[in-house]
């Protein structure tokens, strides 16, 4: 009885090292594009897909997978409004305003720069996502203390010297169970005080995710 029962753990055991290589060695496999409802996110995924294959270069966006996840986070939670610090083309916005047109909010996005402010308004017209963005062309750090509104998301994608001032000023505006989501936690390498400020503050609770990618810190603020 005994060497049989070894016998079966033994095989289990194999099994199971066996189904997670396997499921490691599929894992790019398993991701399949998002389907859409409506023509209305058609048009949306459309565009994206677009911007991704002919507009990536030079525009500094996320990649689709964190895209993906900044759409999850913001529809799951409701969101009615949510500030992105560095536009760029519009891609990460547009991904956000996916959720944000069934969720009935508002995103505010920042870009310091005049071509790629352009660029945005353009892709977020062709996405038919305008109206529900407001997109303010200047430098941030002077332009967000002109925030009042409650913050659900705050999405950090700009100069990474400057997310601790993002996060200094914008805090306060983030309502209790908002979300800081910050890119490129991995690569380029992310400012030590930003990360030292999100894990050590005990109103806070971050994690890390998509780290074989650029990185994505997902911070709490708690109730």
């Amino acid at each position: 009885m005994r060497r049989t029962s070894f016998a079966v753990m033994g095989v289990f055991a194999i099994a199971v090292v066996a189904s997670l290589a396997a499921v490691h060695g599929e894992e790019a496999s398993l991701e399949r594009a998002p389907l859409a409802r409506s023509e209305a996110e058609e048009r949306i995924l459309d565009v994206l897909d677009d911007l991704d294959r002919n507009q990536r270069r030079g525009n500094m966006n996320v990649p689709v997978e964190d895209g993906r996840l900044l759409r999850l986070l913001a529809e799951s939670m409701a969101a009615k409004h949510v500030v992105e610090i560095g536009t760029s083309n519009g891609y990460s916005g547009i991904w956000l305003s996916l959720a944000l047109r069934t969720t009935g909010g508002k995103l505010t996005t920042y870009e310091i720069d005049p071509r790629r402010a352009a660029l945005a308004r353009e892709n977020f017209k062709r996405a038919g996502v305008e109206e529900i963005v407001t997109l303010v062309q200047g430098n941030a750090h002077e332009e967000v203390s002109k925030v009042k509104t409650a913050i659900d998301i705050l999405f950090l994608d700009a100069d990474k010297a400057g997310y601790l001032d993002y996060l200094e000023q914008l805090l306060p505006r983030v309502r209790p169970g908002g979300l800081i989501v910050a890119h490129n936690m991995r690569r380029p390498a992310p400012d030590p005080a930003y990360i030292e400020a999100v894990t050590t503050n005990p109103d806070l609770d971050t994690i890390f995710l998509n780290m074989h990618l650029a990185g994505v810190g997902v911070t709490l603020k708690k109730r």
